[in-house]
């Protein structure tokens, strides 16, 4: 971890992380990896290896469905919903106000309340991927099966063809 000042978002996942057991701490970008190309750029990685968060909103009770998924593909709404139930777009105060994290920074652990988390498959092509830590700025590396470890969530086929 840098001496940077941690946001509090930063925090929950760092002590989520440690609670876990996962054996790499949280990075601080330079630049912000408030985009999946912003982060690949920044990590020298290539764009799928980024875990990008999509954050929708179920529309049966207006819960926070998390999608994680690769940052190359595209979610397929569809798919999701055939999962999870009816959903529609989630505009940041939503976002924020249900995960605790900002758009950009959203991590696929530490929510304020646990949102239903889905895992695309499409991650599993990476040995290494890197999520977002609770800032725009903060990620933290992990493998897919360490991802699906730490959220619970099922791995599914979540994205356009």
């Amino acid at each position: 971890m840098t001496e940077a000042p941690m946001s509090d978002g930063v925090r929950r996942v760092a002590a989520k992380l440690a609670e876990f057991g996962h054996p790499h701490d949280v990075v601080m970008l330079p630049v912000t990896g408030r985009t999946a190309a912003d982060a690949a750029a920044a990590l020298g990685v290539e764009l799928g290896q980024i875990a990008k968060s999509i954050v929708f909103r179920r529309l049966s009770d207006d819960g926070a469905v998390l999608v994680v998924t690769s940052g190359d593909q595209r979610v397929d709404e569809k798919k999701v919903a055939a999962l999870v139930g009816d959903i529609g777009g989630a505009d940041a105060d939503f976002v924020k106000a249900s995960t605790g994290f900002s758009i950009g920074g959203v991590s696929p652990v530490a929510h304020t309340a646990p949102p239903v988390v889905l895992v695309d498959r499409e991650l599993f092509r990476f040995a290494e991927i890197w999520a977002a830590a609770g800032h725009p700025h903060a990620v933290f590396p992990l493998s897919p099966g360490e991802l699906v470890a730490l959220t619970g969530a099922p791995v599914e086929d979540v994205t356009q063809a």
